[in-house]
């Protein structure tokens, strides 16, 4: 993995691997972190578009010596909610961005045909689930999936991560 890191204020970017090419190559995606106290340590300050397993406001060491390249110190209780649409996610964003923000969720990323949110699991995997529904609807040529609910490793396997803290809720 390779190391390419620009500093700005307090924010910085790391790369972190999001898949491989067919040809073996890394894909490499660019988050923006801040410093997270020890050395190597960052907070993630916006949740990924496709390293999946996290989300703003997680703590990782970077580099770390893993399959991944870093490691996962410390979940944030956010999740990261991945939209995709097939032309454009323009007209989407406006309506579900209000409501997700009234849930305290925000929009992180924008390009047009993908919206990455943050929102927390506090909120619950119903009301979550119920608000995109109602935004997306019968609409075929949208779908949305969490990027850290599941093992990324097969997609299906629940990481249960967000057990403690919906007790504490």
């Amino acid at each position: 993995m390779t190391e390419r890191e620009t500093e700005t204020n307090l924010n910085r970017t790391i790369e972190l691997v999001a898949g491989y090419k067919t040809d073996d190559q890394p894909v490499l995606e660019q988050l923006l972190v801040q410093p997270g106290g020890g050395p190597g340590e960052f907070i993630l300050t916006k949740s990924p578009a496709f390293v999946r397993g996290l989300a703003a406001g997680d703590l990782i060491r970077y580099p770390a010596e893993t399959e991944q390249g870093y490691e996962l110190l410390r979940r944030s209780g956010n999740l990261c909610v991945r939209v995709l649409h097939k032309h454009n996610t323009e007209a989407l964003a406006e309506a579900l961005t209000p409501a997700m923000e009234l849930h305290d969720g925000r929009l992180d990323i924008q390009s047009p045909k993908l919206l990455v949110y943050t929102i927390h699991v506090s909120i619950g995997f119903q009301n979550i689930e119920a608000l995109l529904d109602r935004f997306m609807g019968q609409n075929t040529d949208s779908v949305w999936y969490y990027g850290n609910v599941y093992d990324p490793k097969d997609g299906v396997t629940p990481l249960n991560w967000w057990l403690d803290i919906t007790r504490e809720t």
